[in-house]
């Protein structure tokens, strides 16, 4: 998966796009690659901006005080990362999880990863091991605010193929549940509660 961190994005969008999405009074977003969107929504979008401005004369503050907007002649250039608060509550709806509090990940919105990742959890494997699992193997987008120095990161995962993350999240959960019963005394297979016999069947290693 690839980062967009709103830290360091700037958002190129097309002057006279955006003047007749204002323009129109609809409601209407504008996407991570700068493109202005109505409804209905596809929900695979992930949006920098969502609304229906009123008309100002100040174009560069149409969007809202916490969006840094340059008029460039026929562009309009945008950073969004101070109104992060807002986006996370405008793309959490289409997102595969939430990466946003202090708790971290604790579930994936499609059923399945979920089923998953609720299963793993008896052979000792937390969310955090999937996610970062899901981030190496799989194709999606990480929007995301991430700095350095002092570090801070909060963010939400968009898979954009969730076929390919289901076998990718149960191979990998079926190897260790296997090496568990294999090598692992405190998952004997003749000793396993309830529970955990359940989840080895769901990884077919009963």
């Amino acid at each position: 998966m690839k980062k967009f961190n709103l830290f360091k994005e700037i958002i190129i969008a097309d002057k006279s796009s955006l003047l007749q999405a204002i323009n129109s009074t609809k409601l209407f977003g504008i996407n991570i690659n700068g493109n202005i969107v109505n409804e209905p929504f596809n929900d695979n979008e992930i949006f920098i901006y969502q609304g229906k401005p009123e008309i100002v004369e100040d174009f560069t503050k149409v969007l809202g005080k916490n969006y840094q907007v340059v008029d460039d002649k026929n562009r309009v250039l945008i950073k969004a990362f101070s109104n992060w608060q807002e986006l996370i509550s405008i793309n959490t709806q289409r997102a595969s999880y939430d990466d946003t509090t202090a708790d971290g990940v604790a579930e994936f919105s499609n059923k399945k990863l979920e089923d998953i990742g609720w299963q793993i959890t008896e052979f000792n494997v937390q969310y955090r091991t999937l996610v970062e699992l899901l981030e190496e193997k799989c194709e999606g987008t990480i929007l995301c605010i991430e700095q350095e120095e002092p570090y801070q990161f909060s963010g939400l995962g968009f898979l954009s193929d969730n076929p390919h993350a289901e076998k990718v999240m149960f191979e990998y959960c079926q190897n260790i549940v296997k090496d568990k019963l294999e090598n692992d005394e405190d998952f004997d297979k003749d000793d396993l509660d309830d529970d955990q016999e359940e989840a080895a069947k769901f990884f077919n290693c009963l």
